[in-house]
């Protein structure tokens, strides 16, 4: 589903990424893990389309997405790829369902059908009691399950997750991994997810290890 080849990066006269490869399949849990400046999130924003590579190509079932203009590209993003960070960066004058269906509203979706998915994936995703609430009404674990609906909400086939868990208790952390897989299984998602956590990275289909810029095992 998603090729990525011989990418490089340079920040300033540090080379980040130094000629990294792979392919993930098409609903697979992929963990990609490594030291602290080992080029993980540098690596992840690149596949997100957030950051352009100095060199190689990231292709997206046969489209070369690095050769789309910026315009083309932010299209691309928003109907193609969803994120989850580590914080949930949700808005916090919105409530659940204004948050969630903001990616929606920005694809051009009118506002009652952007609601209404919305709604859905909070039922969905057990917050439906929880839909006019605003972020600070919310406990972590609700706020990231909140940023995983808004991931959700354009139907992408890749959701994009940067130590989704870091911020969570141990109970949320475990309920967080369970709804990946879940996820992966009733929805078809393929998650790419940047991750310290061990039982995160132990139940993914397969891990890519990172190491001075390069992938060094998968």
């Amino acid at each position: 589903m998603i090729e990525i080849t011989n990418i490089t990066k340079h920040f300033g006269n540090v080379e980040v990424l130094k000629g990294v490869s792979a392919t993930i399949g098409a609903a697979e849990v992929v963990a990609i893990v490594g030291a602290s400046g080992a080029g993980k999130t540098t690596l992840l924003q690149i596949i997100g389309t957030l950051d352009r590579p100095d060199s190689g190509k990231v292709i997206y079932e046969g489209v070369d997405v690095m050769a789309l203009r910026e315009t083309e590209l932010a299209r691309f993003r928003n109907r193609n790829i969803g994120f989850v960070f580590q914080f949930h960066r949700l808005l916090p004058e919105f409530n659940c369902v204004e948050n969630v269906a903001l990616p929606a509203l920005i694809s051009g979706e009118r506002q009652s059908s952007a609601y209404r998915r919305a709604e859905e994936l909070l039922d969905y995703l057990g917050l439906a009691e929880r839909r006019n609430h605003k972020p600070a009404q919310l406990s972590g674990g609700e706020k990231q399950r909140v940023a995983v609906a808004r991931a959700l909400i354009n139907k992408p086939k890749v959701i994009l997750a940067d130590e989704p868990t870091g911020s969570l208790d141990s109970q949320n952390r475990i309920e967080l991994q369970q709804l990946f897989m879940r996820l992966r299984d009733e929805l078809h998602h393929t998650f790419i997810i940047v991750t310290h956590d061990e039982a995160l990275s132990a139940n993914a289909d397969r891990v890519l290890h990172i190491s001075d810029g390069r992938i060094i095992d998968c």
